[in-house]
């Protein structure tokens, strides 16, 4: 089947490749070829346009000859045209139809608009676009855009200092993401997923430097086209592509007292072949952090009490490096593949005074761990586009992406006080391959209808080969420990399909409705105890979604949204191998976990007046099957056990606003809110167990323009502790700032950022259970945050920029993120 689906793929994109391309002017032939160019300017504010279509037609026949898209400096240039007529249509939108003849000549072949000012549209209604504040905030019907590039204090950073800055999302110490408040949100990259994110997404966004990111979409509404998983939305990273006519690049480095990083990108292209490559490294000073533990069980009568104190070096080492490459057959045909590698290795010593109370029995003693993770993996994708020539929107994509992750971890512990010996280590080396196709296709019917349909499939194979070894007390000498070692092998199939029209009943009132439809199957097996293997498991969805905008006047507009989806289990969920943390505190995954089922309801309203653009919106959720992680005491091992189970229900209602205002044209202040009621209820080792509370978070972001080229930025961030049936995890708070000077016609900058000037070093809290009952735990983890980072950027190379937009149309948005919790492949 998985073979049927490729040659499939394949013999659709050869028959597309050997369509005519039809024929090109209307002179007769000549040796010489003309070109057409000029720059697109909003007629309002005289700024530029970007990523504007400009389409030559024949004026005889009307067929699209050729076509590309603005740069950032809104300038597009069309070349190797025949001599003759042309009909040159420039749109956008929120603008009206920008349309011209003219006439290629042998004395005058080349043609060139200067300055072609578009007026804004009233009757344009898929999105609202703030005008004044484009390079910042845009506000759409099913998302809301976050410009990143412009931000100074995203310099040297990371992706996860980047999302803290974005609206509506939460991104705590660790990296994890949540979106108004529910952490089970999508990460894409260009559109399309990663394995990078499935074991940890905090590790994976490190990967990701800052200075690489353009944009940050988050999208609230997602509709039937896109994968049904993430309950709370999805995430879509764009990073910077630019594809110049001829050669330029870029070097960014960063040095600083927690971090440093480097960054080299290039960028070549010549007609319609282009290509791109980037690459990066950081590294983190080696640091302390401190753990202060205490846990509080009661089995069978007896309090057992178990304290630990101590600190953990570690530090950290990455790299990330992507190239693409493009090539535009004609207006109509495009091939574009990208392949991306990125490494992650960590290493951490820690030594721990620890003290048990069994009952009446009392000790004391040393414990020593080592850990050492190592991360790599890939990813190589093809996507071939077709358009139509005689029906501007009609498209047909094809897909084909390979992505492999590698995580190889070990842990050794030593405790060899004679009581409470221990010597051993635990192996755990991961692989995950992800072999996926996919076949997309719009009609528009007219003006005012438009239909999207398509098919997909993902092939999931992981393999985790597990192994303990422990040393006996006055051995020099590991032995495997057989009932602790084994191969699990697990099979995850996606099958999917959807149906997804978009409506405008008038010319202010639009829908976009639509279903999709999910198959998945699971296999799960093991090289040794087969006795454990399960039969496979199969489970069917239907994932409906509709959206309704209704707009008021030229900057109003009102949202109505509901969507249904699927939260699938992560891999680091489903995996059960078993990690020692120490002589009485394991963890392991549970493979028969059910997905997670969310129903989601959004009111928005959106606005701009006066140079300040407004976003408000009410939600609610109901979740069913909610997968958490639990953690209870197991007399049977003598320890305590961290396993994830589907514990109940979950509710959220809430609101958020967002603001975003410019002053004296020199200062942006952006800002947002965000109000949610959490309510959850199930059982846990068969206890009925609820949680309510109202939590608030929110950050704030301020940008100052200075003579000179100089620019100040400052951002604060802060999230509240988040919720689960058993207690509660640390809450986050965040403040920065930088200064950014730029240099040799802005090809140049060096920048300074602070954060946290006034504190050096930042505890976060976790409590779980009640001190009165059967069982507590509560754990304080202190980490060094106060850093002092140095930034140097230069751009070289022509800078003729022909901005693309084709990226892949493959999104495996289908998993729970894995998170720092639970085991990884």
């Amino acid at each position: 089947m998985k073979y049927r689906l490729l040659l499939t793929l394949l013999f659709i994109s050869s028959l597309s490749f050997a369509q005519q391309r039809g024929s090109y002017g209307g002179a007769a032939s000549s040796q010489i070829t003309g070109r057409i160019t000029g720059t697109i300017y909003d007629e309002k504010t005289s700024e530029t346009v970007s990523y504007a279509t400009v389409v030559v037609k024949s004026p005889q026949t009307g067929e699209t000859i050729n076509g590309v898209v603005t740069g950032d400096d809104g300038s597009f240039k069309l070349i190797g045209l025949k001599l003759g007529k042309y009909t040159v249509e420039v749109s956008f939108v929120g603008y009206q139809k920008f349309t011209q003849q003219v006439e290629l000549t042998p004395k005058e072949p080349d043609h060139n608009f200067e300055k072609i000012q578009l007026s804004a549209d009233t009757d344009q209604l898929d999105e609202v676009v703030v005008s004044g504040q484009r390079e910042t905030i845009e506000n759409k019907i099913d998302r809301i855009v976050y410009n990143a590039e412009q931000d100074v204090a995203n310099m040297g950073g990371d992706a996860s200092d980047v999302l803290r800055r974005a609206p509506l999302l939460s991104v705590d110490q660790d990296g994890n993401v949540s979106l108004r408040g529910n952490s089970n949100v999508q990460i894409l990259i260009n559109g399309k997923p990663s394995s990078m994110f499935g074991s940890s997404t905090g590790d994976a966004l490190k990967m990701i430097p800052s200075d690489q990111i353009k944009s940050v979409e988050v999208i609230t509404s997602p509709s039937a086209k896109y994968d049904g998983e993430g309950t709370a939305g999805i995430i879509n990273i764009i990073t910077k592509k630019q594809t110049p006519q001829g050669f330029a690049g870029n070097v960014d480095l960063t040095a600083g007292t927690r971090i440093n990083r480097g960054v080299v990108g290039i960028n070549a292209g010549k007609g319609r072949l282009g290509f791109n490559a980037n690459g990066s490294s950081f590294y983190s000073w080696p640091q302390y952090a401190t753990t202060d533990f205490y846990q509080k069980t009661v089995v069978n009568g007896q309090t057992n009490i178990r304290e630990q104190n101590g600190r953990n070096l570690s530090n950290r080492l990455g790299y990330f490096g992507n190239m693409g490459a493009f090539y535009d057959f004609n207006a109509f045909h495009s091939l574009s593949t990208s392949i991306r590698l990125r490494g992650f290795n960590s290493t951490s010593e820690g030594e721990n005074a620890v003290s048990t109370t069994l009952g009446n029995e009392e000790n004391a003693y040393q414990r020593y761990q080592d850990n050492n993770s190592q991360n790599w993996g890939f990813e190589w994708s093809l996507d071939y586009i077709m358009k139509f020539p005689n029906q501007e929107g009609r498209e047909l994509s094809a897909s084909y992406k390979i992505d492999g992750n590698i995580r190889d971890q070990q842990f050794e512990i030593r405790q060899e006080a004679p009581e409470n010996y221990e010597v051993a280590r635990n192996i755990n080396d991961g692989n995950n391959t992800e072999n996926t196709i996919q076949i997309d296709y719009t009609h528009p019917f007219g003006e005012k209808f438009k239909v999207e349909t398509g098919f997909k499939s993902i092939i999931r194979d992981i393999e985790s080969d597990f192994q303990y070894e422990a040393q006996a007390q006055g051995s020099n000498q590991y032995e495997i420990v057989d009932n602790r070692t084994d191969i699990f092998y697990y099979n995850q199939d996606v099958y999917a399909g959807y149906f997804s029209t978009q409506t405008n009943i008038t010319k202010n009132l639009g829908v976009i409705a639509g279903v999709r439809y999910e198959y998945t199957g699971l296999q799960g097996s093991f090289a040794e105890a087969t006795e454990q293997n399960f039969e496979p498991l199969s489970y069917e969805n239907w994932l409906p979604s509709v959206i309704v905008n209704q707009k008021f006047g030229k900057f109003n507009s009102v949202k109505v949204s509901y969507n249904r989806r699927i939260q699938r289990p992560s891999l680091g969920n489903v995996n059960p191998y078993i990690e020692i943390g120490n002589i009485n505190n394991i963890s392991f995954g549970n493979p028969t976990l059910n997905p997670e089922l969310s129903d989601n309801y959004e009111v928005g309203f959106s606005t701009f007046m006066k140079g300040t653009s407004i976003n408000v919106s009410a939600f609610y959720n109901d979740i069913s099957e909610v997968i958490q992680s639990v953690i209870f005491e197991d007399p049977a091992r003598n320890a305590t056990v961290t396993t994830f189970e589907n514990v109940g229900t979950q509710q959220n209602l809430g609101s958020n606003l967002f603001v975003s205002t410019e002053l004296f044209k020199i200062w942006t202040i952006r800002g947002g809110v965000n109000a949610n009621y959490f309510m959850a209820e199930g059982v846990i080792q068969g206890e009925d167990v609820e949680n309510n509370a109202w939590l608030f978070s929110g950050n704030i972001n301020s940008n100052l323009k200075l003579p000179n080229d100089w620019m100040i930025d400052a951002f604060g961030f802060a999230r509240p502790r988040r919720q689960t049936l058993q207690g509660y995890n640390p809450a986050f708070s965040i403040f920065g700032m930088g200064i950014k000077k730029q240099l040799w016609d802005k090809r140049g900058s060096i920048g300074l950022s602070i954060v946290e000037p006034f504190k050096e070093r930042k505890p976060f809290e976790t409590e779980l259970g009640d001190i009165e009952s059967d069982f507590y735990q509560r754990n304080v983890f202190a980490i060094p945050f106060r850093s002092i980072g140095l930034n140097f950027s230069y751009k070289f190379g022509q800078l003729d920029y022909k901005a693309r937009q084709k990226r892949s149309r493959i999104s495996n948005d289908d998993q729970k993120g894995g998170g720092e919790e639970g085991q990884n492949f």
